[in-house]
């Protein structure tokens, strides 16, 4: 486990496992003072977004403002819905001004996610995905064997001796739900600790409808297609489906595509805002989908994950292709000499 290092009074790596949650959220508080705005950034899902509002219960009465920020568009419904039904107050990152902000947290994400993150100095990143690089902040924890980040503000809320609000514990229960698939991907006992604790405090009929609504009508064409194109190689399936109006209808797919017998590793792509975006899934059994995706596309454009699944995205520029020259063969043929 790499250790805490720090250079002018900044920590650059991750929290020492050692500490209790009453010495990290003591540490974060320490960060902020009465007069500070505080601008949380993420890159808006539903563990993000959880994750958020804790902060801003957590910050409650101990700064001047705080307003959450995003640069990607919520167009995924179980997003939107989430968004709408719980009243989560949001702006678009481009429209605020950055350096009016005394103070910025990053969460569920770490500085070079996006090219946008790589421009902000922040003062806070809490994450739970494996480490990139260290980082200079005044407040790092970094650990990546959560499940999702919003185990992690549990345990920050509980520390405070907090008790979330109904609308606080539905989106913190959703985002575990969300990260962990239900249990079913990488987590560890504090990851069931935080759910447990959610269980009886979230409105479990709420979360539901969020897990349910992920489709627009318009949407279904696009199975059409994945099927019609779909090429099947040793326990292996790819499909392209050509361009989209949103990547989160190949999130979709692919997911579909992995309820599927005898498959050890699910390829989907599409094209959007003139970038290839692939989607990994595999059963993270002695293979890991981030790896894969890595070995791939990471030289050539954002690309990564965890053990089960993953994504890339890459300039068509940097395939020297257009969206026309893109097919399911040539997703086939980008990524099987990495397959085992």
């Amino acid at each position: 486990m790499p250790k805490k290092r720090k250079t002018n009074g900044l920590q650059v790596c991750e929290q020492s496992y050692k500490k209790t949650a009453k010495n990290r959220l003591q540490e974060f508080w320490a960060v902020f003072a009465k007069d500070d705005t505080v601008l949380v950034v993420i890159n808006a899902d539903p563990d993000a977004l959880a994750c958020a509002m804790a902060i801003k219960r957590l910050l409650r009465y101990r700064i001047k403002s705080l307003t959450v920020a995003h640069p990607n568009e919520i167009s995924r419904l179980n997003n939107v819905e989430m968004v709408e039904r719980l009243r989560i107050p949001l702006e678009r990152l481009g429209n605020v001004k950055v350096s009016e902000f005394s103070k910025k947290v990053l969460v569920d994400s770490q500085p070079n996610h996006l090219p946008v993150f790589e421009k902000i100095k922040f003062d806070v990143i809490i994450d739970h995905h494996p480490v990139t690089q260290q980082w200079d902040a005044a407040y790092v924890d970094i650990r990546p064997d959560y499940g999702a980040a919003s185990s992690m503000l549990v345990e920050y809320l509980r520390a405070a001796n907090m008790k979330p609000s109904t609308a606080l514990a539905t989106a913190l229960f959703y985002g575990i739900k969300v990260d962990t698939q239900d249990f079913e991907k990488e987590a560890r006992l504090a990851d069931g600790i935080s759910f447990r604790y959610l269980f009886d405090l979230a409105n479990r009929n709420l979360v539901r409808k969020f897990e349910l609504t992920d489709l627009r009508r318009s949407e279904l064409k696009y199975f059409s297609t994945a099927l019609n194109e779909l090429q099947y190689s040793k326990g292996k399936l790819y499909a392209h489906i050509g361009k989209v109006r949103s990547p989160d209808i190949l999130v979709i797919i692919a997911d579909f595509l992995n309820h599927v017998s005898d498959i050890d590793w699910v390829l989907v792509s599409g094209i959007h805002n003139d970038k290839l975006v692939v989607i990994f899934r595999c059963d993270g059994y002695r293979k890991s989908a981030g790896k894969l995706a890595a070995q791939v596309f990471g030289q050539i454009g954002s690309a990564g994950g965890h053990k089960g699944a993953a994504r890339a995205e890459i300039p068509l520029k940097a395939l020297a292709m257009t969206e026309y020259d893109i097919n399911t063969q040539t997703l086939k043929r980008l990524t099987m000499r990495h397959l085992k």
